[in-house]
């Protein structure tokens, strides 16, 4: 049964079992960021982190978008002598740090992409441990041609690293629309789906993993984006204290008995 977590005016959480489907719901501007939504997309956020009934998490749009990046048209109401330092302190206080929080989610991330991803919007994508497109979905960097500016919400970090240097510039410096299809066969993305399966198969993935290790499929997130940039030495002794951390932990305990008893592992997230 789904059910309706917490009250916002930007977003949407629910319930289906171990899964919350986090929707962004400002479909009149393409659910473009503003204050109001980042705010809301952080305190939601919190609930899921909070509630150890959940064990995955599905992020997606409402509409026919999933994010067209920040809503110019709100303008910015920030401390700051000039527009420069009022945009820096809001990406201080909001944008950063909801890219943070989603980076140290304690459990799995999917993105379903509904409809465009534009600026902004495409870190929010990339974000997620697994993103999946509808066919009809496509990505758009138009930062610096079209505004003068670089991306951010963690595009200038996901991209080059999923793509490779030459692709991830030629899309920046272009501003050209990536369809779903060239992005997965870029390698941006996880899966391009047909629009009518995208949901079901977000949540159907979002379940499967729900019912694995999360705590070890989190530690998975931060333990290959350090070996991004890290030496064989430093990324060795990584494995080794992660190892450490969850050879501790009551869900491998689980995964060896029932590996000894050919069984299927029933894993707490513990």
């Amino acid at each position: 049964m789904v059910e309706k977590l917490g009250d916002w005016k930007t977003v949407q959480l629910e319930q289906d079992g171990a899964v919350a489907l986090l929707s962004l719901d400002r479909p009149d501007v393409l659910n473009a960021m503003n204050a109001d939504l980042i705010d809301d997309l952080r305190s939601a956020l919190r609930v899921v982190g909070d509630d150890l009934r959940l064990r995955a998490l599905v992020v997606t749009g409402t509409g026919r978008a999933f994010c067209a990046g920040a809503d110019l048209g709100a303008g910015v109401e920030e401390p700051g002598e000039t527009l420069g330092d009022r945009v820096a302190h809001s990406m201080d206080v909001r944008f950063n740090p909801l890219a943070r929080e989603l980076f140290a989610l304690r459990v799995p991330i999917i993105s379903a992409v509904n409809g465009v991803a534009a600026g902004g919007g495409v870190g929010l994508a990339l974000s997620a441990d697994l993103v999946l497109a509808a066919r009809s979905a496509s990505f758009k960097l138009v930062f610096a041609p079209r505004l003068g500016i670089v991306p951010d919400v963690g595009s200038s970090y996901y991209l080059p690293h999923l793509v490779g240097r030459a692709r991830a510039l030629g899309l920046s410096l272009l501003g050209e629309s990536l369809s779903a299809e060239k992005a997965e066969e870029w390698g941006l993305i996880w899966r391009c789906v047909p629009d009518d399966e995208l949901m079901e198969l977000a949540m159907q993935l979002a379940r499967r993993l729900a019912e694995g290790p999360t705590r070890a499929l989190a530690r998975l997130r931060s333990l290959f984006a350090a070996a991004e940039h890290g030496d064989l030495g430093t990324q060795l002794d990584l494995e080794r204290e992660t190892q450490r951390e969850l050879t501790n932990s009551s869900d491998f305990s689980e995964g060896v008995a029932a590996f000894l008893q050919k069984r299927r592992p029933e894993f707490s997230g513990r």
